[in-house]
């Protein structure tokens, strides 16, 4: 056999070693690709289920269950409330899936707060682990501002919420009214009208030889203002 020839079958014997090698180490990364997705499993809608309904779940796919906590919620007792990781998730065989159980719904002692100030309430609300929720406003004559006047849960036991509703008194509306147009007539008439709505008034006396004497001339604030009771009104008076 002549050196070229060999060359030539060395070279060949090289390649199909490369070959053969580049086969197996494909083979070997392909039967790993497999054997690793072959252990994994989809976690499962756990919440909403017993316990028990759950832990059957997990252990059909090789899933273990851990309880990681307990709440009070709406839900019946012992059923999963939350989960981790959430259901769709790929997990691999054996591993834990934490979840939360419910405690049922919890009966809470709610305060009287009727006849207190919202502050008050608050504090009240407070020391009990509670939570004052929407508050609204009325206006009540005879009752003092800033007084709760209804609350809903009741006072007493077995609310199901940490969170009260107050209506609150902002006391006894005050009085308002349209101001009359007094301009033109007498100072005498003017007051008459005012006295009406207990308004008060100041008056000014100009000079206005146009005006027939003791005519409201101007008066603040103008006719169709909305003024409170107790307001004064001033008025200006040709003398």
């Amino acid at each position: 056999m002549t050196l070229r020839e060999r060359l030539e079958w060395l070279s060949r014997m090289t390649l199909l070693v490369f070959i053969l090698a580049s086969a197996a180490f494909l083979s070997a990364i392909t039967a790993m690709r497999v054997a690793i997705h072959g252990r994994e499993v989809t976690m499962p809608n756990l919440v909403g289920k017993k316990v028990s309904e759950a832990n059957q779940l997990l252990r059909s796919s090789g899933l273990v269950l851990r309880v990681a906590d307990r709440v009070y919620s709406e839900l019946p007792a012992n059923v999963v409330v939350r989960q981790t990781p959430t259901a769709g998730v790929l997990m691999k065989v054996s591993q834990q899936a934490h979840v939360v159980l419910s405690l049922g719904q919890r009966e809470l002692t709610i305060p009287r707060l009727e006849g207190t100030t919202l502050r008050i309430s608050r504090i009240e609300m407070l020391r009990a682990g509670l939570q004052i929720g929407e508050v609204s406003n009325i206006s009540i004559a005879n009752e003092p501002p800033d007084t709760v006047v209804v609350q809903n849960p009741k006072p007493g036991t077995g609310a199901a919420t940490p969170r009260v509703d107050v209506l609150v008194s902002q006391g006894d509306r005050d009085k308002a009214y349209v101001m009359p147009h007094l301009v033109g007539l007498n100072e005498t008439d003017a007051q008459h009208r005012l006295d009406l709505a207990s308004l008060r008034r100041k008056v000014n006396l100009v000079a206005a030889p146009q005006w027939p004497h003791g005519a409201v001339i101007d008066q603040t604030p103008a006719a169709g203002s909305r003024i409170a009771a107790n307001s004064a009104v001033e008025l200006t008076v040709a003398m």
